[in-house]
């Protein structure tokens, strides 16, 4: 396919998510001179909206706000010319008469385009227990390489017996005084390794057979409700933080059908962010991967474009 016979389309390529991931990808298209539109919906805000302070962006020794933090990457985005379309996409087709178009559908609009970049991002599961929204961000947390070093010689919790829990843990152990693990069986689900380790730190003390019925706190957390699963008895336990790690959820229901995803629902890429469907590229929390933080998700952006501008290349039949 060459340019000249190419169907009608709107957009080199849309961008599907306002995180790190979406705008970064937003600013590299926008510089490389693609046409480029950016879809930003309810349904794709960013988490780090909500994180009270990122301290581990390089190039910010004194740390900044979540929130502004996404407000600089967008600036600079539109600087560059960034289009962006405040709504929630509905559906994802390829076109019936070209397979190298994409159509997205977002509020009334229909945009065709050549490429897509999925960036939606994912959220931690929540425990939906009083406390947890309104201390979020005020001693709840769902990233211990975020907020861990705010906690040095305090006493913490992590609620979780998966990998990434346990992972969690350890690594809050070089800061916390002492870190309680509240998991609802009498064993872990982690990794042998790991569990070795767990059991072998003396600052982890396990709380088993145990669910988290509230988390209490004033200004700040400073405890939890706890009940065991099997008695039912209620006990508390004192602490300066909570750190959530019971599962993620991928925002990734309007690509099902169209790409290979992991049992979780998490999009599969290779390395360059290329899916399984020729066109569509993924970017970010969305995507399944061994490490989600702004920084990982801003590469994984920028690397997205670049597989893009090959593919776009390709579909045009340019040659150099």
């Amino acid at each position: 396919m060459t340019q000249a016979n190419l169907p009608e389309y709107d957009y080199d390529v849309v961008i599907i998510g306002g995180g790190p991931a979406g705008y970064t990808a937003g600013i590299y298209a926008a510089r490389a001179a693609l046409k480029t539109m950016l879809i930003e919906g309810q349904g794709t805000v960013s988490q780090i909206t909500i994180t009270d302070m990122i301290e581990n962006y390089p190039g910010i020794p004194d740390g900044i706000g979540g929130f502004e933090l996404m407000q600089l990457f967008k600036k600079q985005a539109l600087k560059f010319g960034l289009e962006i379309l405040p709504k929630d996409v509905s559906s994802i087709k390829k076109s019936s008469s070209e397979k190298a178009v994409w159509e997205v559908k977002a509020g009334d609009k229909i945009i065709k385009t050549l490429g897509i970049i999925a960036a939606t991002g994912a959220m931690w599961r929540s425990l939906d227990v009083p406390g947890e929204s309104e201390f979020a961000g005020k001693g709840v947390s769902y990233c211990a390489t975020c907020d861990g070093p705010f906690y040095r010689n305090r006493d913490v919790i992590v609620v979780g017996g998966g990998d990434t829990a346990i992972q969690e843990a350890l690594f809050l152990t070089h800061f916390a005084r002492k870190v309680f693990v509240i998991h609802r069986r009498d064993r872990l689900r982690a990794a042998g390794m790991l569990q070795e380790r767990a059991f072998a730190e003396k600052k982890i003390e396990f709380v088993w057979n145990a669910a988290v019925e509230e988390i209490s706190g004033a200004d700040f957390v400073t405890g939890v409700k706890v009940k065991n699963v099997q008695t039912g008895s209620l006990s508390e336990i004192s602490a300066d933080g909570i750190f959530i790690f019971v599962g993620r959820l991928p925002y990734t229901e309007i690509f099902k059908g169209l790409v290979e995803m992991d049992k979780t629902g998490f999009i599969i890429t290779d390395e360059n962010m290329r899916t399984n469907a020729a066109g569509l590229f993924a970017a970010g929390d969305c995507r399944a991967k061994l490490f989600r933080q702004v920084v990982t998700a801003a590469g994984d952006g920028a690397n997205a474009v670049h597989s893009v501008e090959l593919y776009i290349d390709e579909v045009k039949g340019r040659t150099y």
